[in-house]
């Protein structure tokens, strides 16, 4: 598994520019699309925890996102299952979303739909209330 998100780091790096200062967050802010019922639900991901959507099991690995300075792009390495009551549990998608061009490597289900937004802001960069 570690070196899995090594891999990703790296893939990161090679999308991002390696000139860019990334900063990992606590998760990815997703958004889910029933395409039978066509309702769109927005979630938040933290990372490692699985988060249900409909048969869905999502996980996301990292979140990754531009400082402010530079051109908005936000991008999550996520695991998808699809997890259906008596039925053999299937991974349906593995790799990197960008939440700027969600069709560069879409998710591919006959139900559902699934696309990064951004990335959860991260606890240890919250601002401070002392003065």
């Amino acid at each position: 598994m570690i070196h899995r998100i090594w891999r990703a780091g790296i893939l990161a790096v090679v999308c991002f520019g390696s000139g860019s200062a990334l900063a990992a967050s606590d998760g990815a802010v997703l958004q889910g699309l029933d395409k039978v019922t066509a309702r769109i639900l927005t979630f938040d991901a933290p990372v490692d925890k699985p988060v249900a959507f409909g048969s869905l099991r999502v996980r996301v690995r990292t979140c990754v996102k531009r400082p402010p300075e530079e051109p908005p792009e936000s991008a999550a390495f996520l695991e998808i299952t699809d997890e259906r009551p008596g039925e053999v549990v299937k991974r349906v998608y593995s790799g990197w979303m960008f939440a700027s061009s969600p069709g560069l490597s879409a998710m591919e289900h006959p139900v559902y739909d699934v696309w990064v937004v951004d990335c959860m802001k991260d606890s240890s960069s919250a601002p401070s209330n002392s003065p």
